[in-house]
């Protein structure tokens, strides 16, 4: 049974991303720094309860010791998906130098961290990192710079990152899930966020799943440094910049 371990796994996309994988046959290890527990609300589904199949792993993913702590007893991985994030909203002006920096802390330097740490457990099998960026790393959105600096860089370093090991990104668009959720409760940002996507419709956390799993199987073998886009065309439409609110 191949393992994979995730990040910010505890709800949201990451959520998803476990409760796909578990189904597909991985034995899933969840790093979360707030884990309660409510893994199948956050997932939307029922995920396997079988300690075989998942399994809880607290760590700061910003914390290299922690993480690798974490992995070690699960015995290494085999496939792993950096999905922690936060963010802190504000235009520029506002937007404080602690905040500034706990979202590159987090976003960035615990990607890199986090990723580290599990090339190094994959060093004599082999293994596939699935990092999460954003439409928001090549597209700028109000209240939101230190989260689109920080997936520029997520996308800048996982370019860095396929020198050395088998790794790609995925940018979500506009996804209806995790952090993003509590924006379109706004019937109006809704409605102007899903005229904007030329697919009809926002994103699931299960379209965001999908793409990673393809990005760690054999079939996306001899794919790396690259970014795929899970955005249903909103990075190419004209109509983007009618949604930013």
């Amino acid at each position: 049974m191949k393992r994979l371990i995730v990040t910010g796994g505890g709800r949201g996309i990451g959520a998803e991303i476990a409760r796909q994988a578990s189904h597909a046959g991985y034995r899933v290890g969840i790093i979360d720094q707030d884990l309660d527990g409510d893994l199948e609300s956050s997932a939307g589904q029922a995920l396997p309860q079988s300690a075989a199949s998942l399994q809880l792993l607290p760590a700061d993913v910003t914390d290299g010791a922690a993480v690798q702590a974490a992995i070690q007893p699960f015995g290494g991985c085999d496939a792993f998906v950096n999905c922690a994030g936060i963010l802190r909203a504000g235009s520029l002006l506002e937007l404080s130098e602690e905040d500034f920096a706990s979202v590159l802390q987090v976003n960035l330097t615990g990607t890199f961290v986090a990723a580290r740490e599990a090339a190094r457990s994959m060093l004599e099998s082999g293994g596939a990192i699935v990092n999460l960026s954003s439409i928001n790393a090549a597209q700028p959105s109000p209240a939101a710079g230190a989260y689109v600096a920080a997936k520029a860089g997520v996308e800048a370093l996982t370019r860095q990152m396929s020198l050395e090991w088998a790794v790609n990104a995925v940018a979500p668009g506009f996804v209806d899930a995790g952090m993003a959720a509590p924006f379109y409760q706004d019937a109006a940002v809704r409605q102007a966020r899903t005229a904007a996507v030329p697919a009809g419709r926002l994103g699931q956390a299960a379209d965001i799943a999908q793409a990673v799993l393809f990005l760690l199987s054999e079939a996306a073998s001899y794919i790396s440094g690259q970014t795929l886009s899970v955005d249903g065309a909103l990075g190419h439409s004209a109509l983007h910049g009618l949604a930013r609110q």
